[in-house]
């Protein structure tokens, strides 16, 4: 109810949310953010899911067929911007036609560019404080195919200045799944290693607990390529040259699993609980007990 309340339908026909600011703080107040309307069409579908599942519980909150359909409706035609030209996804619209940022002038006391420009140069130029196109590109990935994930992770790569510590571990997991493993390690290591070597000199106020987070997310959904957009768990796992072994264990829908990653095998074991059907490299195979 509340994306639906946010956007409109367009005289084209397509379902809008404008006047948003996406992850990257460094753009205020744009329209049609694409990992916003992506995160907002996968919200009403499972909405409308959910709804004509249970019926009882949607009568007892006023939910309607007809408001089902409008959520449906949004979100198949939520707008996705795409840059024809340069064949990109603009993090939002007209993004790509932004002025570019001056990177080669800018010394190593310019950063972060919050304390040393003014908010409207930011946010009228392709500069990008945190994962946002990116961070689409991982959590919403069934929605580009692999060339695409691939051309845009390199156009964001460079423009994106991570003043924020949210953003390392989200560029590493998409660093790793198109190939780029040894800039994937780098960005693990920015993480996993932010408070102990107080990397942005703050560590004296806290600790950076959504960083070291993501060092987990980095060694299982990027290095490990887990991925749950489906059905079926899958994995994809890659191994940077610097590490010689990966091995992590999750539970899922009540079973325990250990995956283990050397530099010529992958190995899946279920600790407990029934057999397990998972993809491996595009392949599909079930885990059961003992096997």
């Amino acid at each position: 109810r509340l994306w639906r309340s946010l956007g409109h339908h367009d005289h084209q026909g397509g379902f809008r949310i404008d006047g948003v600011t996406g992850p990257d703080e460094y753009s205020a107040l744009v329209d049609n953010n694409v990992y916003t309307n992506l995160m907002a069409a996968r919200n009403m579908r499972v909405a409308a899911a959910l709804a004509a599942r249970l019926p009882r519980r949607a009568a007892e909150l006023g939910v309607d067929d007809e408001e089902i359909a409008s959520w449906r409706e949004a979100a198949e035609t939520i707008v996705r911007p795409f840059d024809h030209e340069l064949r990109v996804t603009p993090q939002a619209e007209a993004f790509t036609q932004q002025r570019a940022w001056d990177f080669a002038g800018m010394g190593p006391d310019d950063y972060p560019l919050l304390l040393n420009f003014p908010y409207y140069l930011l946010y009228s130029s392709q500069v990008v404080k945190q994962a946002d196109l990116v961070l689409a590109l991982y959590v919403c990935g069934e929605c580009f195919d692999a060339e695409q994930r691939a051309r845009d992770f390199e156009y964001y790569e460079r423009i994106t200045v991570r003043d924020s510590s949210l953003s390392a571990s989200i560029q590493a997991i998409v660093a790793a799944e198109v190939g780029h493993l040894e800039l994937a390690y780098d960005y693990f290591t920015e993480t996993a290693l932010i408070d102990l070597r107080d990397l942005a000199f703050n560590t004296r106020d806290g600790v950076h607990l959504a960083s070291l987070a993501g060092a987990w997310l980095v060694a299982v959904s990027g290095f490990g390529g887990m991925r749950d957009y489906g059905h079926t768990l899958s994995f994809a796992p890659r191994l940077p040259p610097a590490l010689t072994r990966l091995s992590f264990g999750i539970v899922y829908r009540g079973r325990r699993l250990r995956v283990e990653r050397r530099p010529e095998t992958a190995r899946y074991e279920l600790l407990e609980g029934s057999p397990l059907e998972l993809v491996h490299d595009g392949e599909a195979l079930t885990v059961a007990a003992g096997a």
